[in-house]
């Protein structure tokens, strides 16, 4: 029977509450997770709707079921950081500046090399999708596009450019996860928006067919973002340090 969007409006609410309730650390790993009769309870739904949530989070790692045992929290190490829910969920309940490096360590492995195939593969019909994207990119600078919306959808446009499917299929990662770095990293730089000189290079080098060019200025703008999270970072740990030696 095909479940109604009200049911599965209700199973997704069930589920974001719940898995930003684990990753914000209400329950520890290795607890057991409370039961369905308990969730029931609690969001006044169905059992079969609370099955339904459970299986979702168990799906992306945040959960387990054992014989005997019973549904329990998985720990960090085993969530699906892939997972744009798991990974949005984590950078917005629980912000880490690690988990921001580590992500963009991430893109620095793949988007330098999505410009460089974009330069090969891109159709005119993709080309054209990240002139727009830049476009809004402008349009931002003068208060008539978001600039986080923006700039979120060139890095996607070359993904899409890319001819490559696995790249393409991050792009719902890529989303998630940069309305957090993005923002951060602009915050750091003192400015609200990114850098048009930069990121219009990349499509110059990819309308150019210059593929080296498109990887190295990609590569340039992602290892800038790396300096300026690493220093807020060191930053974040000299506080700490001083902190400790005044409490001794």
């Amino acid at each position: 029977m095909r479940q109604s969007r009200g049911h599965r409006n209700l199973t997704w609410n069930i589920t974001h509450d719940l898995g930003v309730s684990i990753v914000a650390g209400e329950y520890s790993s290795g607890a057991a997770f409370p039961t369905e009769a308990e969730l029931c309870l609690k969001f006044g739904a169905s059992r079969s709707v609370l099955r339904e949530a459970v299986k979702m989070l168990t799906a992306k790692g945040l959960l387990s079921a054992r014989p005997r045992q019973g549904t329990r929290i998985e720990s960090e190490d085993n969530w699906n950081l892939l997972d744009p829910d798991v990974l949005g969920w984590l950078l917005e309940r629980k912000f880490s500046l690690a988990l921001i490096r580590e992500f963009t360590e991430t893109r620095r492995a793949f988007e330098p090399q999505a410009a460089y195939l974009a330069t090969q593969r891109a159709t005119d019909v993709e080309k054209e999708g990240i002139r727009q994207a830049l476009a809004r990119m402008k349009a931002a600078e003068h208060g008539d596009d978001d600039p986080l919306q923006s700039d979120i959808a060139f890095h996607v446009a070359i993904l899409k450019a890319s001819g490559n499917r696995f790249f393409k299929q991050l792009e719902d990662l890529i989303d998630s996860a940069l309305r957090c770095s993005i923002r951060l990293t602009n915050q750091f730089k003192g400015v609200r928006l990114a850098s048009i000189a930069d990121h219009g290079a990349v499509l110059e080098a990819i309308e150019a067919g210059d593929p080296d060019a498109a990887q190295v200025r990609m590569t340039k703008m992602l290892d800038e973002a790396l300096e300026l999270i690493t220093e807020a970072e060191n930053g974040n740990n000299q506080r700490l340090a001083a902190r400790q030696a005044a409490a001794n």
